[in-house]
C-alpha cells in the first residue's frame, strides 16, 4: 500500500539491526554511501548549439585534502602505434592513466551504478575448519606483513572459505554478526553451541585480480564507439556507468564490470554459506550489460540511478539512486533547448531542492499563532526553490526539514538508523506527507496525545525559527543557508593531529555552499548530525566535442598537495562559486596559455 507501518518497521529493526549495520559495513569499504554518486550527461549536436555533442561528468566524494584528483595530460610528440596517447583529464595520484576526461577523438564521464557485487557469508567454524555442504574443510590461511613507517611491523593471519576472506576476524561490528539470528538465515542459537561458532566471510569482485588498469589505457587510446566499448569491456572493478561522446558526432551509453549471477539471493543481506545454494555461478556476459548508441531523444543522463527498465532480465542492483537527480537533469536539458558549454556548467550548479515543491505549500498555509515564528514562515514566500548560499529560505527550509526528520523518526528509531535526510528520505516523507493521520506523525513521547501532520510541520517550523535565532540572529534577512552549511577542508595527515595551531597551518576554510543531499548541486549534509558538508562534487568538467579547447574544468581543492604551496587550493573559490576554469588540450593552446614548466630528463639524457 505504500503506508509505513510503525510496529512492523520496529519489529523489522530489532531483528535485523545487527545484519544491517553490518551489510553497511560492506559499502564503506567499497567507498559508497548517501551523499557518494555522481551526475555525468551528455547531448548530441542536435541539442547543442555547437552541432557537436557536449559531455558534462562531476563525481560526488567526501571532501578531502589534498583533493582526490588530479588535472593532467598524456601527449605523444608524435601519437602514432609507438606511442598512442594524446589524452588529458584526471586522474589519481600515482596514476599513469587519464580516469575520466577525452582525447583527441572521444570524451567520456563516469558515475557510480550501485551495482551490488559484494555479499557477505555466514560460515559455520568449527577449530580450523567449515562447513559446507554436509562436510568440513578447511580454512585457507596466509600471513600478511603491514610495514609501519615509524613503527613495528605487524603481521597477521588471514584465513579464508571458498567465499573470501573471514571480515568478522578483523572488525568486530561484523562480527556481531556471527553471533545473531540474521532473518532467512536458518540456524538458532542452539545450534551454535560447543566448539561451533559463526564467522562472515567477504565475496566481493575486486578481491579476485582483474586488469582494470587496462581500461585506464584503453580508454585513452579509443578512436570511436566500436574501441571505446573494447575498452569498457576491461572496466571490471568497478562497475561504472560510462558515457561517452566522440568528435564524429556520436553519443552513448556503455555499463560495464564484472556482475555476479547470484543463485539464491539478491545480494542485499547476508547468507549461509554452509549451504552451497547461495553461491555465484558466474558473471554476466559484457554484451549483457545495457548500453545505448544515439538514442532518439538525443541526450543520456546518469545520476547513480537506475539505468534500465523493469522487463531487464538480469539483477544488476538493487539500492540505486531515487532518481531525483537524473530526473531534474532530464527537465532542464529539455526545457533548455539547444545547449553550450556555459548551459551545461549552468545546470551542474542547479540546487532547486526536489522537496520543495510538495513540502513549501503544506508549510505555508499553516497557523502558527504568533509573529515571531510568523516572520520564520514568511521567508518562504516567493522563494524560487534553489538551495543557495545566500538564501534565508533555503536555510529556514533546511533547519525545517531537519526538525521533520527529528520529530517523525527520532523516537521511535534507535540512534544508529535516524534519518541522514538524503534523497532516499525524500520519498519517504514525500509519501507521508500524503497522509495527514500516518502513524509516524505521531510522537511516541507525548502519551494521550495523537499528533498529526500539521502538528509536525508546525512544530518543526517554531523549532526553526528558535533555532536560527540562537545560531545566526533575530533578524530573518540575516539568515542565509550557507552560515550553516559550510565546507572545512580537512588535510589527511597533520590537519588531523589535534594541535589546534598545526590545524590551522594545514586545514584551509571553511567555506559557505549552496546545494545540498540529491540535488543537482550535490553537497550532502546529514541531518542527524548537523549542516556542514559530507560529500560534494569533488570536480567538474564540460567537453566540448566541437572544439576541444573550449571545455572547461575545475578541481576542488589545487594541483599540489603542499599546505604552502600556491596552488593548495587556488581552485577551490572558483569551485566554490560554480565557475569553471579553461581547459587547453592542443599543444598551441597549451603553449599560449602555460604560466610554469616542469621538463624531467632521465639521468643518463
Amino acid at each position: 500500500s505504500g503506508r509505513l507501518d510503525v510496529a512492523q518497521v520496529r519489529e523489522a529493526l530489532a531483528s535485523v539491526e545487527t545484519a544491517s549495520d553490518a551489510a553497511a559495513a560492506v559499502p564503506t569499504l567499497l567507498g559508497v554511501g548517501e551523499g557518494i554518486g555522481s551526475n555525468s550527461w551528455v547531448v548530441s549536436g542536435e541539442q547543442s548549439t555547437t552541432g557537436h555533442p557536449i559531455l558534462a561528468n562531476d563525481p560526488h566524494l567526501a571532501p578531502s585534502m589534498p583533493g582526490i584528483w588530479y588535472q593532467v595530460g598524456l601527449h605523444c610528440r608524435e601519437v602514432g602505434d609507438d606511442c598512442p596517447y594524446d589524452v588529458s583529464g584526471f586522474s589519481f595520484s600515482g596514476m599513469p592513466g587519464v580516469v575520466v576526461g577525452h582525447n583527441q577523438r572521444v570524451a567520456w564521464g563516469v558515475t557510480t551504478m550501485y551495482a551490488d557485487v559484494a555479499d557477505l557469508y555466514l560460515e559455520r567454524l568449527t577449530g580450523d575448519t567449515y562447513e559446507y555442504r554436509g562436510r568440513q574443510v578447511p580454512l585457507e590461511t596466509r600471513e600478511e606483513t603491514i610495514t609501519i613507517a615509524g613503527g613495528d611491523s605487524r603481521t597477521i593471519t588471514v584465513r579464508s572459505t571458498r567465499h573470501g576472506p573471514l571480515l568478522s576476524d578483523v572488525d568486530d561490528q561484523v562480527a556481531e554478526v556471527g553471533q545473531e539470528d540474521v532473518p532467512g538465515v536458518d540456524d538458532d542459537a542452539s545450534a551454535r553451541s560447543g566448539q561451533r561458532s559463526r564467522a562472515v566471510a567477504l565475496r566481493w569482485t575486486a578481491l579476485t585480480p582483474r586488469p582494470t588498469i587496462a581500461a585506464v589505457f584503453a580508454l585513452g587510446r579509443a578512436e570511436d564507439w566500436s574501441s571505446f566499448r573494447e575498452a569498457a569491456r576491461l572496466f571490471t572493478v568497478p562497475s561504472q556507468n560510462l558515457v561517452y561522446a566522440d568528435v564524429d558526432g556520436n553519443i552513448g551509453y556503455q555499463a560495464p564490470g564484472a556482475i555476479p549471477v547470484r543463485t539464491q539471493g539478491d545480494g542485499r543481506w547476508p547468507v549461509a554459506g554452509w549451504t552451497g545454494e547461495a553461491e555465484w555461478s558466474g558473471y554476466l556476459d559484457f554484451d549483457e550489460l545495457p548500453s545505448i548508441l544515439n538514442p532518439d531523444d538525443g541526450m543520456i543522463v546518469t545520476a547513480n540511478n537506475k539505468v534500465i527498465g523493469d522487463d531487464y532480465p538480469n539483477l544488476l542492483g538493487a539500492d540505486t539512486a531515487q532518481g531525483y537527480r537524473a530526473q531534474r537533469i532530464e527537465q532542464l536539458l529539455q526545457d533548455r533547448g539547444q545547449l553550450s558549454v556555459d548551459d551545461m556548467i549552468s545546470l551542474q550548479a542547479d540546487a532547486r531542492h526536489p522537496m520543495a515543491e510538495q513540502l513549501v505549500p503544506l508549510l505555508q498555509r499553516i497557523d502558527l499563532d504568533d509573529e515571531f515564528h510568523e516572520q520564520g514562515q514568511a521567508t518562504l514566500e516567493g522563494w524560487d526553490q534553489q538551495m543557495d548560499a545566500d538564501s534565508s529560505s533555503a536555510a529556514y527550509f533546511a533547519v525545517v526539514w531537519r526538525h521533520v526528520l527529528d520529530l517523525a523518526f527520532h523516537d521511535e528509531l534507535p540512534r544508529s538508523h535516524w534519518p541522514d535526510g538524503g534523497e532516499r528520505w525524500y520519498s519517504v516523507i514525500s509519501r507521508m506527507l500524503d497522509d495527514e493521520s500516518d502513524p509516524w506523525w505521531d510522537v511516541s513521547t507525548t502519551p494521550g496525545v495523537t499528533e498529526r501532520r500539521d502538528d509536525i510541520l508546525a512544530e518543526a517550523m517554531r523549532r526553526a525559527r528558535d533555532e536560527l535565532t540562537r545560531s545566526i540572529a533575530r533578524d530573518t534577512d540575516q539568515w542565509s543557508w550557507g552560515r550553516l552549511h559550510r565546507l572545512t577542508l580537512v588535510n589527511q595527515t597533520l590537519g588531523q593531529s589535534g594541535i589546534g595551531l598545526v590545524e590551522r597551518l594545514f586545514n584551509r576554510g571553511p567555506w559557505e555552499l549552496g546545494g545540498s543531499g540529491g540535488l543537482v548541486d550535490a553537497t550532502a549534509w546529514d541531518a542527524a548530525e548537523g549542516y556542514e558538508v559530507t560529500a560534494l562534487p569533488s570536480m567538474r568538467m564540460v567537453v566540448d566535442l566541437d572544439d576541444l579547447d573550449a571545455s572547461r574544468w575545475i578541481n576542488l581543492t589545487g594541483a599540489s598537495g603542499h599546505a604552502f604551496h600556491d596552488h593548495y587550493t587556488d581552485q577551490t573559490e572558483l569551485w566554490a562559486r560554480g565557475e569553471t576554469l579553461p581547459w587547453a588540450f592542443t599543444r598551441d593552446a597549451v603553449t599560449e596559455t602555460v604560466e610554469d614548466t616542469l621538463t624531467l630528463r632521465p639521468s643518463n639524457g
